[in-house]
């Protein structure tokens, strides 16, 4: 090999080459060296080093009149950063580049050409400053890359224009807002072997879940053509969840969840001859919508491309944010770039702000929420970031996209509300690092907000944020849960909302005592069972087009159902991994199952749903036994496919130990046998004569779920909706306790596990001793109310302690 001043090959660089070649080379280099080697496709290339940058920074004479320049910035209102920007581009464009780095240049990528077994290579060129990617700032976008770069011509013409892009407006302040020196930067530049991504996909992943920090999971974002699409924000993309703790094992499936994005555009190369601009080498074409409603990626490349995203965060023992590419000439998948996750290794995840609407407002929009925090302002709707002047500090950019352009304005921002990206688009991005509010791919924000409108933008309601009208009053509660001691009683959650599964994987828990499977249904299926089942007795071409369209992909819409459900048990399974999560079996009153697209063709019109038609008396009859198969179908493919044994599945509205055996028999028909592949199945105790036929559910069932709601009611004969005798509910009820007690007394008895559903044990401290004091062996409470309740229970426990030692 030659022997270059000022360039380096990828198998000359490692992660020790920051200062020489910025972060961004640094990390190809010691990737191309360490991880090609264990299979993992990394394209090579070579980098023009910062060494280079500072000679062509000195044969020109840029010293002083860049430190002059930007010693003259207003630094606190930055009045004058567009004419300092443009200033020191302007000083860049009319250097010249030096003849002995043109040399080397061209020796490099002659040799590059002939590496790679062909004449003119198609590269890529990106900008890699000397402080990049470290994991203090992420540098997302701030400097230029160039793609489809063919020809000498064209590659110093990229290459200097990597060097103007240090001087953009967005670089100048972003460096200035992180501390760095003002001349202290340099400019690496590397070139690396083009993979032909404009004739396949291409996009971006994480090896940790980019807004909880949930640490088991690695999500993948796609897109047809290539992949600047999702980094700017121009395309819905597909997105996929992959579960790291059963990656490597062949039996089982790892693929949490998928979702098909829009992909509305693909960027393909452009059709231009060598000698023209590097900045016109790409072009944005419509997607087909064939093409919008495949996936852009099998499960088999997720899978293989998930293993290298793991290997890769082990190698760096950091969370990664990497792109990759895959070639539509040979099939194969490529990893073009990976740096440190920014965000999250910053973050305490022991201390957290809890943030919750106290009111409710009209609905104007919704779309992704990042985080989990709630702002509210004034609406500024920007059609681009020239018009960053009218954003008043703390008012809410409403706009159909960003990119790197919009940084200095969107830091002004209370929060941030577009129409177009996904959760890694430029605007998701900024917004994790800046911890600003931000509600991403609303579609309609532009039409649906009026400019000067007051908003409220909550983030704390799940993955949905939602755009209410108004100023809306909201609580912020910190808790510090590495200062809380565990109770010997397992607190547990009750958990009905998925997308909520990995932040509150980092409360305090022993696991999920309730996973109501009927928000999975209601808001992510959205259709009754028997519709798919049973179609042809559909007869309103409305609801039959309603379906068409939810269950479009499939050629058996009841593999619809079946996926949905199984993806929404799986996450709050890997969420909690491998903690216990009790799924209970679907419990609709028929009044509520009725309300489902559809679901009027099939339901009755009872006078009483509550104690109608509802629970395991549903599962074996006639009437509802195909919906019934398609649970037990998405159960089944959490535990056998997935290989998430952890999920537990519990029957509710069990009237009779006759119907238990029922509902068993008709599970192990649909293949969920107790015992096969460490199946337990819990009944809820909710009525009273589960109670007084307890040990005969103890023989039947695995465990116990007290259902304290559903038990007080039917024990004092009360209607628990009704306003008129609501005084007279209580779990306190001395006839409720007592059944409460038995309830215990029996699973002990029959060595089975017991435990409590319900709001009392953390608003009465009392009703928590009590449980304690009966050796309950858990308490599942809702999300809000979780670190009360574990007080209460540890209050219980310490006096029970107090008591024995006396």
């Amino acid at each position: 090999m030659k022997n270059y001043k000022y360039i380096l090959f990828f198998n000359q660089i490692g992660i020790g080459s920051i200062g020489k070649v910025g972060g961004k080379n640094a990390s190809l280099g010691e990737m191309y060296n360490q991880l090609n080697p264990m299979g993992i496709n990394i394209p090579n290339g070579f980098a023009l080093t910062a060494k280079g940058y500072r000679l062509f920074r000195k044969a020109n004479n840029l010293e002083k009149p860049l430190k002059d320049l930007l010693s003259s910035l207003d630094t606190k209102q930055y009045s004058n950063l567009s004419f300092i920007g443009e200033k020191a581009r302007n000083l860049i464009l009319s250097a010249t580049i030096p003849e002995e780095i043109r040399l080397e240049i061209h020796f490099a990528y002659q040799s590059l050409c002939k590496q790679c077994g062909v004449d003119s290579l198609d590269v890529a060129v990106r900008s890699s400053a000397t402080s990049e990617d470290l994991p203090s700032a992420s540098f997302a976008g701030q400097m230029q890359s160039f793609l489809n770069i063919s020809g000498e011509s064209q590659l110093v013409d990229a290459i200097h224009r990597c060097f103007i892009s240090l001087y953009t407006d967005r670089a100048i302040k972003y460096r200035h807002d992180m501390g760095f020196a003002k001349l202290g930067i340099a400019i690496s530049v590397g070139v690396q072997q083009m993979v032909r991504s404009d004739k396949a996909s291409s996009g971006v992943a994480f090896t940790i879940d980019p807004d909880s920090g949930f640490e088991n999971t690695i999500i993948i974002n796609g897109c047809w053509g290539l992949g600047e699409n999702i980094v700017q924000g121009t395309v819905t993309p597909d997105e996929w969840m992959v579960f790291k703790p059963i990656l490597g094992n062949p039996d089982f499936n790892p693929i949490l969840k998928r979702n098909c994005g829009r992909k509305e555009f693909t960027m393909i190369y452009s059709e231009k001859p060598e000698s023209s601009s590097a900045e016109d080498t790409i072009v944005n074409t419509n997607t087909a919508l064939e093409k919008q409603n495949q996936f852009s990626l099998t499960n088999q490349e997720v899978i293989q491309l998930s293993q290298w995203c793991y290997t890769i965060e082990k190698h760096y023992k950091k969370a990664m944010d990497i792109e990759w590419a895959k070639d539509g000439l040979n099939n194969q998948l490529y990893i073009v770039q990976a740096r440190p996750e920014t965000v999250h290794e910053k973050a305490n995840k022991k201390v957290r702000e809890i943030y919750k609407l106290k009111e409710k407002g009209t609905v104007l929009t919704q779309g992704i929420a990042l985080g989990d925090k709630i702002a509210s302002g004034k609406a500024r709707i920007l059609n681009n970031p020239q018009e960053g002047h009218l954003l008043q500090n703390g008012e809410i950019i409403v706009t159909d996209l960003t990119n790197p352009d919009w940084d200095p304005i969107m830091k002004r921002a209370s929060a941030i509300i577009t129409n177009k990206g996904g959760r890694t688009s430029h605007a998701a991005i900024v917004a994790r690092e800046l911890g600003t509010v931000a509600v991403v791919g609303c579609g309609n924000a532009t039409s649906a907000i009026k400019n000067g409108q007051e908003i409220t933008v909550s983030c704390a309601e799940g993955k949905e944020g939602i755009i209410y009208d108004g100023i809306l009053k909201w609580d912020i509660k910190e808790h510090d849960f590495s200062l809380l001691e565990m109770p010997r009683t397992d607190p547990m959650l009750i958990l009905a909302d998925p997308e909520r599964a990995f932040e509150l994987s980092h409360y305090p828990n022993q696991g999920v005592g309730l996973m109501r499977m009927e928000f999975a249904i209601s808001n992510t299926i959205k259709i009754h069972p028997l519709a798919l089942c049973e179609p042809e007795k559909i007869t309103d071409e409305k609801v039959v087009s309603q379906i068409a369209e939810l269950t479009k992909g499939y050629t058996d819409p009841k593999n619809y159902f079946i996926d949905k459900l199984a993806e929404a048990v799986a996450i709050v399974a890997a969420a909690f991994y491998p903690k216990d999560v009790i799924v209970r079996m679907s419990d609709f009153k028929s009044n509520e199952y009725a309300n489902l697209i559809g679901g009027k063709y099939f339901e009755p019109d009872e006078e009483n749903p509550m104690i109608g038609f509802r629970g395991a008396s549903r599962y074996y009859s006639d009437f509802y036994r195909k919906g019934f198969a398609l649970e037990c179908e998405a159960m089944k493919k959490v535990r056998n496919e997935m290989g998430l044994h952890n999920v537990k599945l519990m029957i509710p509205f069990c009237r009779t130990v006759d119907e238990g055996e029922n509902v068993l028999t008709e599970m192990a028909k649909n293949g969920l046998v107790q015992g096969i592949n460490e199946l337990e199945v819990y009944v809820m105790i909710e009525i009273p004569s589960n109670v007084l036929m307890a040990d005969e559910f103890a023989k039947l069932f695995d465990g116990f779920s007290i259902g304290s709601n559903d038990l007080t009611q039917l024990t004092l004969g009360l209607d628990r909706d009704s306003a008129l005798v609501s005084y007279l509910f209580s779990e306190e009820n001395p006839a409720v306790k007592a059944l409460i007690k038995e309830t215990i007394r029996v699973a002990k008895r029959f060595k089975i596990k017991v435990g409590l559903c319900g709001q009392a044990p953390s608003d009465l401290p009392q009703f928590a001793r009590f449980l304690v004091n009966e050796g309950i062996d858990s308490i599942s409470f809702n999300p809000d109310a979780l670190i009360k309740g574990i007080e209460n229970i540890l209050e219980a426990e310490k006096k029970i302690k107090r008591k024995i030692l006396m």
